[in-house]
């Protein structure tokens, strides 16, 4: 039999990203959680957590990460069909879905969809903010129980289903367009022009220099790690950059923005992935997702 003590402290500094994190969430000291991962390493005779900033799962990890997880989602629906068994031996009433999304969805359209749903059904969301391109790699580690990403292929153990496609247009407020870009957009102004950048792992404004270009272009950037910050950058007359259609309706209806490049855009499709584990309600979470999704992606 596992441990489940154990169990618990590898998936939280798997999820937490750190030792000190971990224990702080299971109220113990930070030596008690290494000690713990130390002896289920050592129960299974592999390492488990590659030590770091953050901390993340080696693949034995990952696989035991997602068991750890995937008993306290079957305990959560055991809590769902039986309530005279919560309290005392299942403890928390409300199922808690972990979830990594792209901080795009989450300032446009994801709360707007599942809001309904996770209220009625009382479970709780805990949303893990990561580039649409990389939140795959969360659900692979373990850490995740579902992932809006851009990754169609199923990750192992997992099912994907298309939500739909979220269009980005080039912006820039009319004074930076007339300083950077009254003589056009090409390699040179585009290699002149500051432009925003949201994280490190955001590739959107050196894809669209690509595709306008065909040229890998390393222009200034300004570093805006905020949906509502990133737009506001791009308003003020900082730079330009890649903002959703669903950000921008007002920006662009009343001149605070114009596009770079009309009739230029970037189309990402978007992805539901979430384990083939049958669960109820992460069976039905998935199924409003893919259903209200419809309403707000193209």
């Amino acid at each position: 039999m596992l441990d489940y003590a154990l169990l618990d402290a590898l998936a939280a500094v798997v999820r937490l990203g750190s030792f000190d994190r971990a224990a702080g969430e299971l109220n113990v000291t930070a030596s008690a959680v290494s000690q713990r991962v130390k002896l289920l390493e050592e129960r299974v005779g592999s390492v488990l957590v590659k030590r770091g900033q953050p901390c993340v799962a080696t693949a034995s990890g990952a696989l035991l990460c997602r068991h750890a997880e995937r008993v306290r989602l079957l305990e959560g629906q055991l809590s769902d069909d039986m309530p005279s068994m919560t309290g005392p031996l299942l403890g928390q009433a409300w199922p808690t879905l972990r979830v990594a999304v792209n901080d795009d969805s989450v300032g446009t359209w994801f709360v707007d969809a599942v809001a309904t749903f996770c209220a009625q059904r009382r479970m709780l969301l805990d949303l893990v903010i990561d580039d649409q391109d990389h939140t795959a790699q969360r659900i692979r580690d373990g850490s995740v129980q579902g992932a809006v990403t851009t990754q169609a292929e199923p990750v192992q153990g997992c099912r994907s289903v298309r939500l739909g496609r979220m269009r980005y247009l080039a912006v820039c407020s009319p004074s930076f367009f007339a300083r950077y870009f009254a003589n056009g957009v090409n390699r040179e102004s585009l290699r002149r022009a500051p432009c925003v950048v949201f994280n490190p792992k955001d590739a959107l404004q050196a894809r669209f220099m690509r595709r306008l270009t065909r040229a890998d272009i390393e222009p200034p950037q300004h570093w805006v790690p905020h949906v509502g910050g990133f737009l506001r950058a791009c308003v003020m007359g900082l730079g330009w950059g890649m903002c959703p259609t669903q950000m921008l309706g007002a920006s662009l209806a009343n001149g605070e923005l114009v596009e770079l490049a009309a009739g230029r855009h970037l189309d990402v499709d978007l992805y539901w992935q979430s384990w083939r584990l049958s669960i109820g309600w992460l069976d039905e979470f998935s199924a409003v997702l893919k259903q209200r999704a419809g309403e707000f992606l193209d």
